[in-house]
């Protein structure tokens, strides 16, 4: 073949009709952004990447598992800078990923059953009860139950089959890994250049316009990065703190443990500058967990004296009381804390409320969702703090055992696959990272509202289901490895 006589991309623009098109494109765009700002501009911009994403989501639809695990790190922190409901972004590509599975049915066999599992039914369980609260006789707002309910059980439904269906290889693993370790040490260097240079204008705004309340204290900026709000930035960076630590003691390849050891330095550093103080939970809950599950004497002792060593340095000492975020972490471990006691009455004041209602006030009764859409509601006014306080208010006490019930049995159910099922080394490192930063996040939540929001969330059941697939990896694994020698000694 001649390439000098092949057609390339350029020639086409030799064309009139091309031409005619790109001059179309840039004038509409040129139009909307003089007369309907800069968003109406950037849409039409996007509409071609945009059709040529869904055509691509169509053909293979495990594009879109990767769009979520990367898109969810930012989708709260862009409304920043493009005004918009970005989280419904979200719940389209997870239906898109339906639709694609449903049409690609028509040509190939779908492995519907790889969704066959014990965690699928947990998600439908809990989210058929988040469908029973519209009944709710508490209820005030069907509006604010649409929002709430997403974080609190759509995503959930809609992700962990996806992720049982076209996420569920060896490989898959390895690349989710790699997507947060990147994206969270992006997230920390964001942070850092929020401490050392200060916001820049949009993130200014957003404080102006009522951030400035929680991330604004006695004159010092609580680092949030691309994230909602510092508290999410804190126990997602000690998350990622957590799972990277794991991975970096179990990993093989030298590289790789390079990064997951900078990936965990750079994520506690993350969790330190947020000054959110129950983020200091999740490095703490999770090395509890990493002890348990090891079974190993020697590191249970030794980690046992370095928690009792951060425990005193924390609660019985002032040295550096001088820096800002240690001062602040420090007074997590003070019971008289002002802030705890303001917790507490709001706690003693829901029992009160929720003795006679069972199944809560509604979900969306409680937090933003309750401020913006039943401002004059008891529920509304009272501070939950808390991912379990708020999940007992607006579904009751029925609600947060069911949900206090499904997070142990997925918990118990990763540790146990660690500690007895699985044989590979790598992967026992892979799960056991999982399910130490799922305790971590666990244990942070009490103090914080964390569970429910982006990124954790998802990042937390894309985790459940690599738990609940692990021993057919692991057999899997074995098998090829078997095989490989096999044919190592015949040869």
């Amino acid at each position: 073949m001649n390439t000098f006589e092949t057609t390339q991309g350029s020639d086409y623009l030799k064309k009139p009709l091309p031409i005619l098109m790109l001059l179309s494109v840039v004038l509409t765009t040129a139009h909307l952004t003089a007369t309907k700002g800069l968003v109406a501009g950037i849409g039409v911009m996007i509409i071609p990447f945009a059709v040529v994403y869904l055509g691509a989501l169509f053909v293979n639809p495990r594009i879109g598992v990767v769009t979520v695990l990367v898109f969810n790190f930012f989708v709260l922190g862009i409304g920043r800078y493009i005004p918009m409901t970005w989280g419904l972004l979200m719940d389209g590509v997870m239906v898109l990923m339906y639709l694609a599975l449903f049409f690609k049915a028509f040509r190939v066999k779908v492995p519907w059953n790889r969704a066959s599992s014990q965690l699928t039914i947990l998600a439908s369980v809990w989210f058929g009860y988040a469908i029973f609260q519209i009944v709710n006789p508490e209820a005030v707002s069907i509006a604010a139950w649409f929002y709430a309910m997403r974080g609190l059980s759509l995503y959930m439904w809609l992700f962990i089959p996806l992720v049982f269906i076209l996420f569920n290889k060896p490989k898959d693993l390895q690349l989710f890994f790699v997507i947060w370790g990147v994206l969270s040490l992006l997230a920390t260097m964001k942070g850092m250049q929020q401490l050392i240079f200060g916001v820049d204008p949009f993130e200014q705004a957003w404080l102006d316009g009522g951030g400035d309340v929680t991330h604004i204290l006695f004159g010092k900026l609580r680092i949030f990065s691309f994230y909602s709000d510092a508290g999410q930035f804190g126990a997602a960076q000690g998350h990622a703190g957590v799972v990277f630590g794991v991975l970096a003691l179990f990993a093989k390849n030298r590289k790789f443990q390079i990064f997951c050891a900078v990936v965990c330095l750079a994520g506690l550093l993350g969790m330190m500058i947020s000054g959110t103080r129950g983020a200091i939970a999740v490095p703490a809950a999770g090395g509890v967990m990493f002890l348990i599950i090891r079974k190993h004497i020697p590191s249970i002792v030794l980690g046992a004296l370095l928690g009792i060593s951060i425990f005193v340095f924390f609660k019985y000492t002032t040295v550096g009381n001088d820096n800002d975020q240690i001062r602040r972490m420090r007074t997590a471990f003070d019971p008289n804390d002002a802030s705890l006691q303001v917790r507490l009455e709001n706690q003693a004041k829901l029992k009160g409320y929720l003795d006679s209602r069972p199944f809560g006030g509604g979900i969306g009764s409680t937090g933003n969702w309750g401020k913006r859409f039943s401002p004059n509601t008891f529920l509304a006014n009272t501070a939950t703090d808390s991912w379990f306080v708020a999940v007992w208010a607006d579904t009751g006490i029925v609600g947060l055992y069911l949900h206090l019930f499904i997070l142990f049995f997925v918990l118990i159910t990763g540790a146990y696959n660690v500690m007895y099922k699985i044989r590979d080394g790598w992967l026992k490192g892979q799960i056991a990272a999982l399910v130490c930063g799922m305790f971590g996040i666990m244990a942070a939540s009490y103090g914080n509202g964390i569970f429910g929001q982006f990124p954790t969330c998802i990042l937390m059941y894309a985790g459940m289901v690599f738990m609940f697939i692990a021993p057919k990896l692991d057999k899997k694994i074995m098998e090829e490895k078997e095989a490989k020698f096999e044919l190592e000694a015949a040869s």
